[in-house]
C-alpha cells in the first residue's frame, strides 16, 4: 500500500459492529471468566486486557497503526510527548550511563536531560549529531544517541542514516524524534534508527485536542546492561523492558479517548503534511521577500522569522490576525510563539544560543489556511510595525 491508502487500510483490524474507527473503551478495568484466565494475563501466557494502564483495546488500535506506518515491530503510546522521550530514554539507562544528544532540542527535553543528571546519567551536548561528532564523542558508557529529525525551533536537519551508521559501528542506539516529519515525510526506521518517538500531541492529532506521544521501536535495537534480564525476549527486549517495567511502573498511560482522536487524525495526515508544506514552503519565500530573515529547512511545515529586536517580534505578534498565540506546533491553524520567553524560559543564554534561540525569534508552525490570507496576513503586521 502507498502512503494515505496504508492510513486508512494498513492496519488490517476487524472493528466491531463494523466500526471504521475503534470504539472509545472508557474503562478502567476488563472483568474475566476465571481467576486463571487473569492469571494468564498477567503472566503474559495469554492476550486480553486487565488494566487500562498497561492496556486498553483503543490505545492498543492507536499502536497498532503507528506500528504499521513507521514499519515498526510494536509501538508504546504514552501519555504526553515528554513521557514518550522520557521512558524511550530510560529503557535504555541506569546510574552512570551516559547519552549524546544535539543541543538544538526542544526546550523541554533540555529540560528532561537537566533531570536525568540528578539519577547520574550524564548527556554530552554536540552542535550537531553528525557521523563525525558521534565517533568522537562516544565513551564507554555511552547507551544512545538522541536526535530530532528537524529541530524545533533550530530547524537543522539530521542525517539519520550516517548517524546510525556511527551508532552501529560503537553498538549503541540512536533514538530519532521524528515529531515535526511524521512518516507522512520519512520514516526514521527505515533510515537505520532503532527507536522513533513522536508527540503525537502534534501533527498525528492534527488539531489539537489531546496530548500524547509513541514510542515506535525497530527489529533491531541495540542491547544495554539496562536491558540484560529482558534478552530472553529477543528482538523484543526493549519492548518487554518499557512495557513489563519502568512505563508500566510509571504509569504514563494514554487516554482511551485521546488515542481514538488520534486514530480520527492519522487517517488525514498524508493530505494535511501535503497542505501543511506547501504553505510553508511559499509562506517562507514570500517573507523572505518582505526583507524578514526566515529560516526554513525545505521540508516540514515549521517556520522561524528574525525580527530585529524582541519588541518587534512581539509586535508582528500580536498584530496577526491569523495566527493563534500558543505553545504548540501541528495543528491545522498557523500557530505563532515567541520560544526565548515560553518554551525556553528555564533555558541559559548559553542553552538557547545552541537552540538557534534568539530573542526576536519567532516560530511560526504553519497551517492550512489559504496561503494568500496568510500572504496577506503577515503584509498587514510587517506594516504594523
Amino acid at each position: 500500500m502507498r502512503f494515505n491508502t496504508r492510513l486508512l487500510h494498513g492496519d488490517a483490524q476487524t472493528n466491531p459492529y463494523g466500526a471504521t474507527l475503534p470504539p472509545i473503551v472508557q474503562s478502567s478495568a476488563f472483568a474475566h471468566e476465571s481467576a486463571e484466565q487473569l492469571e494468564k494475563i498477567f503472566e503474559n501466557k495469554a492476550p486480553g486486557f486487565a488494566y487500562s494502564r498497561i492496556g486498553n483495546p483503543t490505545v492498543a488500535a492507536f499502536e497498532k497503526r503507528m506500528s504499521v506506518l513507521e514499519g515498526g515491530i510494536d509501538a508504546i503510546a504514552c501519555a504526553s510527548g515528554m513521557a514518550a522521550v522520557s521512558m524511550a530514554l530510560l529503557a535504555f539507562l541506569r546510574s552512570g550511563d551516559e547519552i549524546i544528544a544535539g543541543s538544538g532540542l526542544f526546550g523541554g527535553t533540555l529540560d528532561l536531560l537537566g533531570n536525568f543528571a540528578a539519577f547520574g546519567i550524564k548527556t554530552t551536548f554536540l552542535e550537531s549529531v553528525t557521523a563525525e561528532a558521534v565517533h568522537s564523542a562516544v565513551t564507554p558508557n555511552t547507551r544512545v544517541i538522541f536526535a530530532e529529525y528537524i529541530g524545533n525551533p533550530k530547524l537543522d536537519v539530521t542525517n539519520i542514516r550516517a548517524v546510525a551508521q556511527a551508532a552501529d559501528a560503537h553498538g549503541i542506539a540512536l533514538v530519532v524524534d521524528s515529531t515535526t516529519a511524521t512518516p507522512a515525510l520519512i520514516r526514521p526506521l527505515e533510515e537505520g534508527a532503532h527507536v522513533v518517538v513522536h508527540s503525537s500531541s502534534k501533527y498525528i492529532n492534527g488539531g489539537g485536542s489531546g496530548i500524547s506521544g509513541v514510542i515506535i521501536p525497530g527489529a533491531r535495537v541495540p542491547a544495554t546492561p539496562a536491558l540484560e534480564a529482558f534478552q530472553k525476549y529477543g528482538k523484543f527486549a526493549y519492548v518487554q523492558r518499557i512495557r513489563q517495567d519502568i512505563w508500566r511502573n510509571f504509569g504514563p498511560c494514554l487516554a482511551p479517548e485521546n488515542a481514538y482522536l488520534n486514530c480520527l487524525g492519522l487517517e488525514t495526515l498524508g493530505l494535511r503534511m501535503e497542505r501543511l508544506c506547501a504553505n510553508a514552503a511559499e509562506l517562507a519565500a514570500y517573507l523572505e521577500q518582505q526583507g524578514l530573515e526566515v529560516r526554513y529547512p525545505a521540508i516540514g511545515a515549521i517556520l522561524t522569522v528574525r525580527a530585529g529586536t524582541k519588541a518587534r517580534a512581539f509586535a508582528l505578534i500580536n498584530a496577526l490576525r491569523y495566527a493563534k498565540i500558543a505553545s504548540n506546533i501541528g495543528d491545522v491553524r498557523t500557530l505563532v510563539i515567541h520560544p526565548s520567553s515560553t518554551i525556553y524560559l528555564h533555558s541559559s543564554e548559553a542553552q538557547k544560543r545552541a537552540a538557534g534561540v534568539y530573542d526576536d525569534l519567532i516560530r511560526v508552525s504553519v497551517g492550512i489556511e489559504d496561503i494568500a490570507d496568510l500572504k496577506e496576513d503577515w503584509r498587514r503586521a510587517i506594516d504594523a510595525t
